[in-house]
């Protein structure tokens, strides 16, 4: 089956709002109206209004980081999607390994935010992955297995088209360590088979599946031809227009 390919930036705390605007109208100006790959770029909140008004009119999409699965209220630091609609952002970044380790977050609650952002009509891109002591331990599947259906718990078969799933093994995040393409590709395929099972395969051979460690234009091309690696969630790579837009060649190409 085919599915669109889709690459998407996570600008993580970096990027003031100009320079985010700077960044983002370089990456408009390559990527244009061209809508052969979905490119979604996830800046810092502060970044969010000036990036969305630098990326009107092209085919680039905006994503945030986070939110928080309420309303409004008594949320001191937190986001609504709300908010995140009023700046026209379409994607959120739920589960990150970050989130998990730094901040507490458990599967429960990146469920609840899954589901809030569905009911609010903003696309969800749920991570999962393993630590390098749990790909050691060989728990990598089960640890997937765990967050993947932690994470849907309660999401029904007709809000999966709006759900993308990225697969970031924690122990390649920042640190220039790749999971080799069959690696990769294990994970994918297990993930892919999950999804399979749970909502069917029309549901499932449709979910676009990220690979979310260390890709670069460099490594881009081989990860992108295996079966089931719909595009990327690509961290530091994203802090640069030419090689995030490198990567969205590389898309194009494997299409």
């Amino acid at each position: 089956m085919s599915r669109k390919y889709f690459i998407a930036g996570n600008w993580k705390m970096n990027k003031t709002p100009e320079e985010g605007k700077k960044l983002a109208s370089e990456i408009a100006s390559i990527v244009s109206k061209d809508a052969s790959v979905d490119v979604v770029i996830c800046p810092t909140f502060t970044a969010l209004d000036r990036v969305s008004q630098a990326i009107e009119g092209s085919a680039v999409k905006l994503g945030a980081q986070n939110l928080y699965p309420k309303a409004n209220g008594a949320y001191t630091g937190e986001i609504s999607p709300e908010m995140l609609r009023e700046v026209f952002a379409k994607f959120v970044i739920l589960g990150h390994s970050e989130r998990r380790e730094y901040f507490g977050e458990t599967d429960a609650f990146v469920n609840e935010k899954v589901k809030f952002s569905l009911e609010n009509l903003i696309n969800p891109i749920l991570c999962i992955g393993e630590t390098l002591e749990q790909r050691e331990a060989n728990e990598t599947l089960e640890v997937v297995k765990t967050q993947l259906l932690g994470g849907l718990e309660g999401v029904e078969a007709s809000q999966m088209g709006s759900v993308v799933v990225a697969y970031e093994p924690v122990w390649a995040i920042g640190t220039g360590k790749t999971a080799t393409p069959e690696m990769a590709q294990e994970v994918h395929g297990s993930i892919r088979a999950l999804l399979n099972e749970k909502y069917g395969s029309a549901v499932g051979e449709k979910v676009r599946i990220l690979y979310g460690g260390s890709m670069k234009p460099a490594n881009a091309e081989e990860l992108l031809s295996q079966t089931d690696i719909d595009g990327g969630l690509i961290g530091g790579a994203a802090l640069d227009s030419k090689s995030f837009c490198d990567l969205i060649t590389a898309a194009k190409n494997a299409s």
